[in-house]
């Protein structure tokens, strides 16, 4: 009798462990892939003549692409808080970079204060580390990161030691993820597959953001090509981050995990390299025009998700209800965004007739009222896109917003991509209906639009 009841009792474990192994091999590792201030024509997938993006080109071209893809805010923070969370802005609270500096000195405890409560805004959400990590991932953060130190935001792993460390602002060592190799990554992959766990990867480089310092032989290359040298910079570095994403690639190809792994890429936010000088230039980073917002999205899993060029409107807003839905993870209530995954699995149309997006100063006035920093709501209607602009205060200490357009715009993207034509006054109807949706989605109660018609 003891005898049978070892040998049940032994079955009944090599049967649960086996379970466990098939649960964790049937959930897909995940990496998100995010671009650091990068505009959306800016690959060769989307059709660039300069800019050489061949890692990136063959993902997208094995993926559910979405060219017209947008992020709701043009700025990094928020953009990214977004991502972490799965909410808009103006209700995750994050809206801006920094706290306003107009009435309290950087580095003052006034100041630290506001930091500090910024940064405990990221509690009141279920993370997507933390849901993954409720289904047995492990997670690494790399690369941006503003919310405090990678734990507070549920991720088991990562780099950025976060505010209050010194350098804690944006990233700090995370920093220096792809700009100095991916070692981090790796080690991490192989701990994750040496524990037999599923993870999660949050790769988001300083790139190609500022400073534009790309290696030699590529800035060689694109100055061969261009004679302005901040935009061959500009070029360059896009190459770079290009490059990083191949060897990232590698790294799951190498550990034969890549067939089980789903790959997500999005970028924070536009850009458009001032011809100038070492910065942005008009209707880019920190506007509501394509050149800040829009932003290619697709997402890779071989073998699983069938390759198409889809045309329906994805915001970044759906990607956190989408992977959580990709793991099996419990899905918050209240989500904005659209859980897109039957959609991809099954290859259907996704039933979506608008989205919307906002946009507030670089830096935060009233931490607690988003409202006082509103610059911009907009509205993407099929064809249509309604930007409203707004008096809230720019709050930074050296210079202003410009807003350059105080009075509604409507603009037909299909014919006017580039935004050259404001269509508002021969379209009375179609601005007074975007309005009320615009309404609908985040109602607005003490700012005012600037200017009408």
């Amino acid at each position: 009798m003891k005898r049978i009841l070892s040998f049940l009792l032994t079955a009944a474990l090599l049967i649960s462990c086996t379970a466990n192994a098939d649960h964790h091999k049937s959930k897909p590792n995940i990496v998100l892939i995010i671009s650091d201030d990068q505009a959306w024509t800016d690959y060769g997938f989307m059709g660039h003549k300069k800019i050489k993006t061949p890692h990136l080109d063959k993902l997208a071209g094995e993926s559910v692409l979405f060219r017209r893809g947008y992020v709701p805010t043009a700025l990094c923070r928020p953009s990214l808080m977004t991502l972490a969370t799965g909410q808009y802005a103006h209700v995750h609270g994050v809206t801006g970079n920094d706290p306003s500096r107009l009435t309290t000195k950087r580095g003052s405890p006034a100041y630290n204060k506001q930091r500090a409560q910024l940064i405990s805004y990221i509690q009141k959400f279920d993370t997507l580390p933390e849901l993954l990590g409720e289904q047995g991932y492990l997670s690494h953060q790399s690369g941006k990161w503003w919310e405090g130190n990678f734990k507070h935001g549920g991720f088991t792993h990562g780099m950025t030691r976060g505010y209050p460390q010194p350098g804690g602002r944006h990233g700090d060592d995370g920093l220096k993820i792809g700009r100095e190799g991916m070692k981090p990554i790796a080690d991490f992959v192989d701990h994750a597959a040496g524990k037999k766990k599923p993870f999660f990867l949050w790769y988001a480089p300083f790139l190609p953001h500022t400073p534009h310092n790309p290696p030699k032989r590529l800035y060689n290359k694109y100055k061969a090509e261009e004679d302005n040298h901040f935009v061959a910079r500009y070029y360059a570095m896009c190459e770079w981050f290009d490059e990083t994403c191949g060897e990232l690639v590698k790294i799951l190809e190498d550990r034969k995990i890549r067939d089980n792994t789903l790959i997500v890429y999005v970028c924070d936010n536009g850009w458009i390299q001032n011809p100038a000088r070492n910065g942005y230039d008009k209707r880019s980073k920190q506007t509501p025009y394509e050149g800040g917002i829009r932003q290619p999205i697709f997402f890779n899993w071989p073998g699983k998700l069938k390759p198409s060029d889809r045309d329906e409107l994805v915001s970044s807003i759906d990607l956190f209800p989408t992977m959580v839905a990709a793991a099996g993870a419990r899905m918050p209530k209240g989500l904005p965004g659209l859980n897109l995954w039957s959609n991809l699995e099954k290859g259907t149309k996704i039933n979506r007739k608008r989205i919307f997006g906002e946009g507030f100063a670089h830096d935060i006035k009233n931490i607690e009222k988003p409202e006082d920093t509103l610059l911009y709501r907009w509205n993407i209607e099929g064809r249509w896109k309604l930007l409203l602009t707004y008096d809230g205060e720019v709050a930074h200490y050296k210079s202003t917003h410009p807003r350059e357009e105080k009075r509604p715009q409507l603009f037909d993207l299909i014919k006017d991509p580039h935004e050259k034509k404001n269509l508002a006054s021969k379209n009375p109807d179609v601005v007074a209906r975007m309005v009320k949706n615009i309404d609908g989605w985040y109602p607005v109660t003490e700012r005012k639009v600037l200017k009408k018609f």
